[in-house]
């Protein structure tokens, strides 16, 4: 099947290069950078026990600032996802970040005995991240044929890092976490492990190196637990004593008897070594989205109205406005943050992730997605509800129901929000979503992106429906729905034009593997009249202008960009 896909992408990104590389002129001027092998390789390949790894870079060659003489970045890691690649880079300190403008992607063939005069240069999709470790370049992926290469854009200056592997997505340890009691949790794709249940760890060892070409200097440790994607390892003294290195130590999970996932895991620590005496917020939300960004106003300004206070949005790819949405947000005094996520089809280890990130600032995180509001009938607080509910504190999960909405008889977007504008729904519950409490879960962050599993000693409650419902409003305009063809976030569910388990209640009956609208999609999913969300949130418009916060709010950002 992959196999297959790229047959089909490389067809039109061909056709899409040769009209632009026919364009291109011979070139005297050898401006070249890193090279890596033809990216089909990479998908003849099979496992192997040895990792290969990056290495830092030579002295940038500075010709036209005398400034940028001294000036060295080297390229981390680099991981290839089905629409793009992932180039990690590294700056020595002091130094200045570079920015999206002073890099071009470059393509090159192959094959070529003269490749580097017939290179086509293209823009980079886009650069995350102001962290002199954490910046990330994305470029596209070449066609058929042809190599990737990188060049800075301003003062004819010539980068040459040196690359080693270029990673599969769907086989790599891709982050880790230094844990409060010097555990190491590892995220890694690839183990192919069955959702909800933890496994037998002594197959498996734990791996730390500084450099995983070097075998026999790695560092091998016990691997604690196991389940989906997250391992929990035995962090060695020698890591947690050693002395500080410019180059990041990394870690890795061996399965025994056959080999080394290759990694770009580096641990961080994102809690202190203590819980905190006291934390700063009763009631936070972690969510994943991809292009969202239109959405995430209402969401956040909603429940904030009714008791969130701390919001952590997990990034996965989006190419829309949403950087800059959650800056005008934060500007306005929301206390929000967007992490970027780019590791494809990881929700329940980005949620992991998320719990470990909000542990010592949070009581209790709701994990919900963007399209996913809370309703409390009774017209309680989310503070007050979860006091009532948690009692002599054994309750650590709340498990409320899901109210799936349909397009409610509209064809276009609702312009005051979906909760004043999709007012009909199914009768039946769809599901359930949490809020838990991140200091009572399990050590192995089991979750299936519902709930999570919990230390022994606490417990879950079902709330009724008459104190705390989610109204998911899940099947929108058409405009709207169609996105959800293009990939999901989940680990254990099949994106919609997959043809497997095209009976799965994870999908919509009657639709297919094709985003295809019927005719008849704006009254479907309608049973049930329900306003009760809906007219409470019409409180909230202002009676002069009669606009709901979030649309003024729109307003004054849509004035200042004009004004620019």
């Amino acid at each position: 099947m992959m196999m297959m896909e790229r047959r089909n992408r490389d067809v039109v990104l061909s056709h899409r290069f040769l009209k632009s590389y026919l364009c291109v002129i011979f070139s005297c001027v050898f401006l070249g950078g890193f090279t890596f092998s033809t990216f089909r390789l990479l998908f003849r390949e099979r496992f192997r026990p040895a990792l290969g790894s990056t290495w830092r870079a030579p002295i940038m060659r500075a010709t036209g600032d005398k400034s940028l003489i001294s000036l060295g970045v080297s390229l981390r890691e680099t991981v290839m996802l089905p629409d793009q690649v992932l180039l990690f880079l590294k700056y020595p300190r002091p130094a200045r970040l570079f920015t999206e403008e002073d890099f071009q992607c470059v393509y090159y063939p192959a094959n070529s005995s003269r490749p580097f005069e017939l290179k086509l240069k293209q823009p980079p999709i886009r650069i995350d991240g102001r962290d002199f470790d954490e910046q990330i370049l994305r470029c596209r992926i070449p066609p058929r044929g042809f190599n990737l290469s990188l060049d800075l854009n301003r003062h004819r200056n010539i980068i040459n890092i040196p690359v080693g592997y270029v990673h599969r997505w769907d086989s790599v340890s891709y982050e880790a976490v230094f844990d409060r009691d010097n555990t190491t949790l590892v995220f890694i794709k690839g183990l192919n492990l069955r959702r909800d249940r933890a496994y037998n760890p002594s197959r498996f060892e734990c791996v730390y190196g500084w450099d995983f070409r070097r075998i026999k200097f790695l560092l091998r440790s016990e691997l604690l637990s196991i389940g989906q994607e997250v391992g929990r390892c035995e962090t060695p003294l020698s890591v947690l004593s050693g002395p500080h290195r410019d180059d990041f130590i990394k870690v890795s999970i061996r399965l025994k008897g056959k080999g080394i996932f290759r990694t770009v895991a580096h641990p961080v620590r994102l809690s202190g070594p203590e819980p905190p005496a006291e934390k700063d917020h009763e009631m936070c939300i972690c969510t994943m989205l991809r292009n969202q960004a239109r959405f995430i106003r209402e969401w956040v300004m909603y429940h904030a109205r009714i008791g969130v206070q701390r919001w952590f949005i997990y990034d996965n790819n989006s190419n829309d406005d949403i950087e800059s949405v959650i800056g005008s947000l934060s500007s306005a005094k929301f206390n929000i943050t967007r992490h970027v996520w780019p590791w494809i089809k990881t929700q329940e280890a980005g949620f992991a992730h998320c719990a470990l990130r909000a542990r010592d600032v949070c009581n209790w995180v709701g994990f919900i997605d963007v399209d996913e509001f809370f309703h409390l009938p009774s017209g309680l607080i989310l503070h007050d509800l979860i006091r009532n509910l948690s009692g002599d504190g054994s309750v650590a999960e709340l498990r409320i129901s899901c109210h799936s909405f349909g397009p409610s008889g509209l064809k276009e977007v609702p312009k005051k929000g979906v909760m004043v504008g999709y007012t009909c729904r199914l009768a039946t519950p769809e599901r359930h979503k949490s809020i838990v409490k991140p200091e009572a879960l399990n050590s192995t962050l089991i979750n299936v992106v519902h709930h999570f599993h919990l230390r022994d000693g606490f417990e879950y409650v079902n709330v009724n429906r008459s104190m705390l419902v989610i109204n998911h409003y899940k099947y929108q305009v058409w405009e709207v729905f169609k996105d959800k063809f293009l990939r999901r976030v989940a680990t254990y569910v099949a994106d919609w034009q997959d043809t497997q388990n095209v009976g799965s209640k994870d999908r919509v009956p009657g639709l297919g593997t094709r985003a295809i609208e019927p005719p008849d999609w704006s009254g479907r999913f309608c049973e049930v009249n329900d306003t009760a969300l809906r007219d409470r949130v019409l409180e909230y418009a202002d009676p002069v202008t009669h606009l709901l916060p979030w649309q003024a709010s729109q307003q004054v950002t849509d004035s200042l960009v004009v004004e620019e």
